[in-house]
């Protein structure tokens, strides 16, 4: 099966790289909770002049073939990174889509962890995986993305399946490749649709501060 950009777009079931404006929610057990929700944000809220940066993400196809490849299926607990080969099959498509992000080269980007089973009613998935910011480069992504790869086998995030009883081949790893946002002319926060301490529903509540969240 060719995954390269260059012989045509994949089948959404075949692709290693999706951009965040294919994505929707309905997509959290290809890209995960995170990556989806971008997705579901952009086509919704540009109209209404909600900026939200662009990028695309790795899908769990990717990261099952990844870990296939270089046989680390198997290698639950103390993962070396450093034993981790680049992403061979994805990387046409990978650096095509970052192409189309940098194209003067002078960008910089967040990479970050997107788990297929994130925010579920009985367990949060949120923070046990890594996110790398201000990453430069073809090379440094394709770098923080076998890292954040690396990262769903930390032994946090091992321990925390196991207690909650899931298997480790439940979860996949979705990374996440979108401009940086400048944070140091603005805010960075987060939004609730509620009021955290309460629980009331009839509000909206913002935390912000200035420079990254």
């Amino acid at each position: 099966m060719n995954h390269s950009a260059s012989m045509g777009q994949p089948a959404r079931s075949e692709a290693y790289v999706l951009r965040f404006e294919q994505l929707r929610m309905a997509d959290v057990d290809i890209v995960g909770g995170k990556n989806s929700s971008l997705g579901e944000m952009i086509s919704p809220l540009a109209a209404s002049g909600v900026r939200v940066p662009m990028g695309f993400a790795t899908t769990s196809l990717a990261f099952h073939d990844f870990l296939q490849h270089n046989q680390l299926t198997a290698r639950l607990d103390g993962l070396d990174v450093d034993d981790v080969k680049a992403l061979t099959a994805a990387g046409g498509e990978i650096r095509a889509f970052f192409s189309e992000l940098d194209k003067d080269g002078s960008g910089s980007f967040a990479v970050r962890s997107s788990a297929t089973a994130e925010d579920l009613p009985d367990a949060s998935f949120a923070g046990q995986q890594e996110t790398y910011l201000n990453t430069v480069g073809i090379d440094d992504v394709l770098d923080k993305i076998r890292l954040v790869f690396a990262s769903l086998y930390n032994n946090r995030a091992i321990s925390y399946r196991v207690h909650k009883g899931f298997t480790h081949a439940e979860v996949a790893l979705s990374a996440g490749v979108h401009r940086m946002v400048r944070s140091d002319t603005g805010a960075a926060g987060v939004m609730f649709t509620l009021d955290t301490e309460s629980g009331f529903e009839d509000a909206v509540f913002i935390t912000s501060s200035y420079g990254l969240g």
